[in-house]
């Protein structure tokens, strides 16, 4: 069934949560969840605190920091390829979007 709800159990900081993942997505979420243990372990240690809801708002400002940084070394990259090349790299995204989407229409069917 195409509505069908899938669950995938996760462990963080040794606690259990059950969470709504799709099956194709249960790789990437598994990935995601060490990644969030790993970094609330270390917090943990680092601090030497075992308040769960401390450490869990702590990882997720420094998921969010890397994220934010990785995100501005993007950007800085795009614009040094657009100086150089005279490239737009949105309109080349919006263009592979659009080539996905109408590949994804004619394969659909088979």
């Amino acid at each position: 069934m195409p509505n069908e709800a899938h669950f995938l159990d996760i462990t963080l900081l040794g606690k259990e949560y059950r969470v709504a993942c799709p099956p194709e997505q249960r790789a990437a979420l598994l990935n995601a969840a060490a990644y969030v243990d790993g970094k609330m372990r270390d917090i943990a240690e680092k601090t030497k605190s075992n308040l769960a809801e401390r450490i869990a708002v702590m990882a997720a400002l420094n998921i969010a920091h890397e994220h934010l940084c990785g995100n501005q070394d993007v950007l800085q990259i795009d614009q040094k390829i657009e100086s150089e090349i005279g490239l737009d790299i949105d309109d080349v995204r919006r263009r592979i979007c659009h080539m996905e989407t109408e590949l994804e229409a004619v394969l659909k069917p088979q």
